[in-house]
């Protein structure tokens, strides 16, 4: 599950980024995503499926954003929480009631197993969350969406580290590209913070580090968005929950009144069908197919960050970000080699 995402946020192209667990063995995909069988699940046509992911993905982060600056509601670590308890009863009750998450058949996670690779993976996936949906307290969804797409990079760097991957000129390149174009729309944002830049940042970091723990941690183990979410959110909602009394206290619940039910319910149910559609999105197209939808969908929430909130995009910025997305479409369309 990518972060944006993830349960606030999910970007299925980043997910979809290809790894070399050593300089001779077939490249393996991280995280692995496993498409359910026709049998389990109805099929869905490309055509279809991707404008319904680009819309819900879109409409979770507008909506988160709309929360925290119009609404005033500026608790991202209550709301994280909030959209994770939602999902640990809906993807037991979709178990229940459908077959979408047949695939827990396929996924034996022992005492071991939970300890030792769940657990810390849901501590990156949690601060993942809690920094991401910070990082809108302080900077525009233009730039924010800007500055994600330096997370191939993070995951390279971090798999050039644990030797997951081996660097190449090609790669080098395709880093430099994306981190130049990065730093040319840090630059050109009038609307800079460094509070929230740190933090997004952090986001970043946290979410390569938990995509490169998968693959080390997990040995191969498949799980689509759906019974990812079913193992990770109850643990990502326990660790907010620990956090919550010494970030943000009770002071969300003292605002709950002026939110209301209906819009929190309804947020946190866009964030969750953002990961039904998901799980159709990963069996429908290439993954060269899906980082085109999340760079249409990247390109969508800038103009529209425009269009509904205001935001500034100068030249400079248009200018960097189509290096930075050139650069990640070619890393796609190489393999990552």
């Amino acid at each position: 599950m990518p972060p944006d995402s993830t349960v606030a946020e999910v970007d299925i192209a980043l997910s979809e980024i290809d790894y070399k667990s050593a300089p001779s063995t077939p490249v393996t995909p991280l995280p692995p995503p496993t498409a359910l069988s026709t049998a389990r699940r109805p099929a869905l046509s490309a055509p279809l499926i991707i404008p319904i992911w680009i819309v819900l993905s879109s409409s979770v982060i507008t909506y988160n954003n709309w929360l925290y600056n119009t609404a005033g509601f500026k608790y991202p670590v209550f709301l994280v929480t909030w959209h994770l308890l939602f999902a640990s009863v809906g993807t037991r009750v979709l178990q229940r009631t459908t077959p979408l998450l047949n695939g827990l058949q396929d996924v034996n996670v022992t005492k071991d197993l939970f300890f030792k690779s769940i657990l810390p993976i849901g501590v990156f996936f949690s601060g993942s969350l809690v920094l991401s949906n910070t990082a809108y307290l302080y900077l525009t969804v233009s730039f924010i969406q800007m500055l994600k797409a330096f997370t191939p990079v993070a995951i390279l760097l971090i798999s050039f580290v644990f030797r997951i991957q081996e660097p190449s000129k090609r790669l080098a390149l395709i880093v430099l590209m994306i981190s130049g174009g990065v730093c040319l729309a840090s630059y050109g944002e009038l609307s800079f913070d460094t509070f929230g830049f740190v933090v997004q940042a952090l986001a970043v970091a946290f979410e390569a580090s938990r995509l490169v723990m998968i693959q080390l941690l997990l040995h191969g183990l498949k799980m689509d968005p759906l019974v990812s979410l079913h193992y990770y959110a109850p643990v990502c909602a326990a660790i907010n929950l620990l956090l919550l009394p010494a970030t943000e206290g009770f002071a969300p619940f003292y605002e709950l009144a002026s939110v209301g039910p209906l819009i929190l319910i309804s947020n946190a149910a866009v964030a969750f069908l953002l990961n039904v559609a998901a799980v159709f999105l990963v069996g429908v197209g290439s993954g060269l197919v899906l980082t085109l939808a999340g760079v249409f969908k990247d390109i969508l929430l800038i103009t529209g960050s425009v269009l509904l909130f205001g935001s500034t995009v100068t030249p400079i910025q248009v200018f960097g970000y189509s290096i930075a997305l050139v650069g990640l479409v070619l890393f796609k369309t190489t393999g990552g080699k």
